[in-house]
C-alpha cells in the first residue's frame, strides 16, 4: 500500500517577545510564531470554571453543539443552542453529560459575538466586561487597527474546520491544552477550498484517494499551553484541536489600510474589498467562456492562468 505523509514543520517558540523585537523581528516574516512568557494577567490562574461561572453569570449564550469531535462548517454537523452562561460552562467541562441536546457525550463551543451580530463585533470588553477586567491584552499594534476580541470555551476533544482569516491574530490560550495544525496561504492548491474552508476535514488521516494533493500541503504544527500566544498572520489556514477543556480569546487586527475590509463585515472573515471583487469578475469571465467550444474553451482558460502567474504569483517562496 503506498503510503503518504505531509512535510511537518514545528512552529518555532520564543520567549520574552517585547513589542519593539515583534514588530521587527517576527511581524515581517509573516509566518506563526509561538510567543511565550507574555504577561497577560490574572485570567491564566484565575479562569477555573467555578470563577467563570459566577463571574459571567446566567447571561445567555448561543453556542455550538455537536454529537462528533470534528465539527464541519461545510456540512454543519452541529445545531445552534442557547444556554445561561453558567450552565454552559459546567456542561463545557464535563466528559459525559446527564443534561443534553444530543447524546451524553456531546461537545459544546462558544465563539462570542456582538450583541447585534449583523451590525456589532465580538469584543470582551462589551460582552464579558467583568473577565476583561482579568486579561491583558499584548497591544502589538496600534489602537486604530484593533478589529475585535473572541472569546472562545471549547470542550476537550473538539476539532474545528481548516479554515482562513483576512486578519491578522492572536490566538491566547488562557487556560487548558490545543494543538494547531496551519497551511501557509502558497498551499492553496493542495486544500480543496470552499470559501474560506478547507473540505478536508481531518487533517491527522486525510482520505489521500479523494484528496490526492493534500499530501503536498507542507503542516506546520504547535502545542499551545495556558499562556501561550500564537501570532497567526492574514491568510494562513489553521486547524485547532482542544486537547483540554480550555478558554482563549482571539485578538484581530487590520494588517491592511481599514478602507481595504468590507466595513460590513463583523466576523472579520470577509475577503478584502477588492479581492471580493476580483473573484466577481473572474467569475463572470469564466462564465463568459462557457459560450466557447470545450476545445477553445480550454485554450483560452489557460491562457487566462499564465496571465494571473505573470502578473500575480510571487517567486520568492521557499
Amino acid at each position: 500500500m503506498e503510503r503518504h505523509e505531509q512535510r511537518v514543520v514545528r512552529v518555532p517558540s520564543l520567549d520574552g517577545v517585547t513589542r519593539e523585537r515583534f514588530l521587527r523581528d517576527v511581524y515581517p516574516r509573516r509566518e506563526p510564531v509561538v510567543l511565550k512568557g507574555m504577561e497577560l494577567g490574572p485570567c491564566t490562574t484565575k479562569w477555573t470554571v467555578d470563577y467563570l461561572s459566577q463571574a459571567a453569570g446566567s447571561k445567555e449564550v448561543k453556542i455550538h453543539v455537536s454529537a462528533v469531535p470534528q465539527m464541519d462548517f461545510l456540512s454543519k454537523n452541529f445545531v445552534y443552542r442557547t444556554l445561561p452562561f453558567d450552565v454552559f460552562v459546567r456542561r463545557a467541562a464535563e466528559v459525559k453529560h446527564k443534561d443534553y441536546f444530543l447524546s451524553e457525550d456531546e461537545k459544546y463551543y462558544l465563539r462570542s459575538v456582538g450583541e447585534d451580530v449583523r451590525k456589532d463585533i465580538a469584543d470582551i470588553r462589551k460582552q464579558f466586561p467583568v473577565l476583561a477586567d482579568d486579561v491583558q491584552i499584548p497591544e502589538y499594534f496600534e489602537k486604530e487597527q484593533f478589529f475585535s476580541s473572541v472569546f472562545r470555551i471549547s470542550s476537550a476533544g473538539l476539532q474545528l474546520w481548516t479554515h482562513y482569516d483576512v486578519m491578522d491574530n492572536f490566538l491566547i490560550q488562557v487556560t487548558g491544552r490545543k494543538r494547531v495544525v496551519l497551511y501557509s496561504p502558497r498551499d492553496v492548491p493542495y486544500l480543496y477550498l470552499s470559501g474560506t474552508k478547507s473540505e478536508v476535514l481531518d487533517v491527522d488521516n486525510p482520505d489521500f484517494e479523494k484528496y490526492p494533493l493534500f499530501v503536498n500541503a507542507k503542516r506546520y504544527q504547535c502545542y499551545l499551553e495556558a499562556g501561550d500566544v500564537l501570532f497567526i498572520p492574514a491568510m494562513w489556514f489553521h486547524n485547532v484541536i482542544s486537547e483540554e477543556f480550555g478558554v482563549a480569546l482571539n485578538v484581530f487586527w487590520k494588517h491592511l489600510p481599514a478602507e481595504c475590509y468590507d466595513k460590513s463585515d463583523t466576523y472579520g472573515n470577509k475577503d478584502p474589498i477588492a479581492a471580493s471583487r476580483a473573484i466577481q469578475i473572474l467569475d463572470r469571465a469564466l462564465k463568459t467562456l462557457e459560450e466557447l467550444p470545450e476545445e477553445y474553451r480550454d485554450f483560452y482558460a489557460r491562457r487566462m492562468v499564465l496571465r494571473i502567474q505573470e502578473k500575480a504569483f510571487r517567486n520568492d517562496y521557499g
